[in-house]
């Protein structure tokens, strides 16, 4: 049998998992609350938790699944990208326990993790898996891409934004409208009773497979500025079509590329993995695509759409099956291109 630990520290979210033999047995994960009231991630703040949750998170993993730590294979952990401060965290103390019980490392690239999390499997019987190849609209606050993913080590982006992604145009309309941080679950809870035509906001004409949303975000701004002016109380008033209207633009710019790109690459198999693949108006509109154009679509369980070590563990049994090990001086980084 095959033990993977999963390690997960690129963000604000401690998360250990055990995978066993490509079956999901443990995963654990701790969020973060300080970083709401700064209305955004706090790096240092981030380092100093991840410090403080990474051994009881472990330690809960290994009891959930129901081994010791001796029963491990290999450790898998997330070597980038992320924040420098909360990978070092991760990565030091899989560095740790990898010597001390003398298996190897295996490091995982995050976005490579989030494709890869439509492969966990629940139980031995478990065979909701993509074929290959496929694309995967990968959407996040830090990444928008569209990824045809080839096999389990070959991906190729294909498409990406080239200014702001998805999810931070979410949490920054968000924020000015006064919702809070983070801001798309509220968005997507308001747009729920909102009237999604009722304001036209700004869509990017890019090239290719490429996304923009540095305009859209500037339209929705110009919008509020000049109503505020009108009524200061503009934004009480419409919170509910505001949303629904920012929901439904992000979430036609995300889906007129990938259908082109899916249309071009006569593609039929499409996936959505990342923390905006929460959002009840993007499943939908994958739901939409697939009675529309045939698609046959991978949308993950809610656990598996925001940071997880399940999905570093998945990685990291592909990787190990491959005997694809990282040194013990592996040093983390914060960017890096999949």
């Amino acid at each position: 049998m095959i033990t993977i630990l999963g390690i997960e520290s690129s963000c604000d979210d401690t998360a250990a998992a055990v995978i066993q033999d490509g079956v999901l047995l443990s995963n654990v994960i701790s969020s973060q609350k300080v970083h709401e009231s700064y209305g955004g991630v706090v790096p240092e703040l981030a380092s100093r938790a991840h410090q403080q949750n990474i051994i009881p998170v472990v330690d809960q993993a290994l009891k959930k699944a129901g081994i010791q730590k001796e029963d491990l294979s290999a450790i898998a952990f997330t070597r980038g990208p992320g924040l420098m401060g909360s990978l070092l965290v991760g990565t030091s103390f899989a560095k740790g326990l990898s010597t001390a019980l003398d298996i190897p490392m295996v490091d995982v690239n995050h976005l490579h993790g989030h494709v890869l999390a439509h492969f966990i499997k629940e139980d031995k019987d478990d065979n909701h898996q993509p074929q290959f190849p496929f694309l995967c609209l990968l959407v996040s606050g830090g990444n928008s891409q569209i990824i045809l993913v080839k096999s389990y080590k070959e991906m190729e982006i294909i498409g990406q934004t080239i200014d702001d992604a998805a999810g931070e145009a979410f949490d920054k309309c968000a924020k000015v409208m006064g919702l809070g941080y983070p801001g798309g679950p509220v968005v997507d809870r308001l747009a729920k009773e909102g009237d999604p035509s009722k304001f036209k906001l700004n869509k990017p004409h890019v090239p290719g497979y490429d996304y923009s949303f540095s305009g859209l975000k500037t339209s929705f701004l110009y919008l509020l500025r000049d109503e505020l002016k009108k009524d200061p109380d503009f934004v009480d008033k419409n919170k509910e079509d505001l949303c629904a209207s920012l929901q439904k633009t992000i979430i036609d710019v995300l889906m007129e590329q990938l259908r082109r790109a899916a249309k071009d690459l006569n593609i039929k198999e499409v996936a959505v993995a990342g923390g905006v693949s929460a959002n009840s108006g993007l499943r939908a509109a994958f739901e939409d695509h697939a009675k529309r154009f045939g698609w046959k679509i991978h949308i993950p369980p809610f656990g598996y759409t925001t940071d997880n070590a399940a999905m570093i563990a998945i990685t990291g049994y592909y990787k190990y099956l491959d005997n694809e090990f990282c040194a013990v001086d592996a040093a983390p980084y914060s960017r890096v291109v999949m």
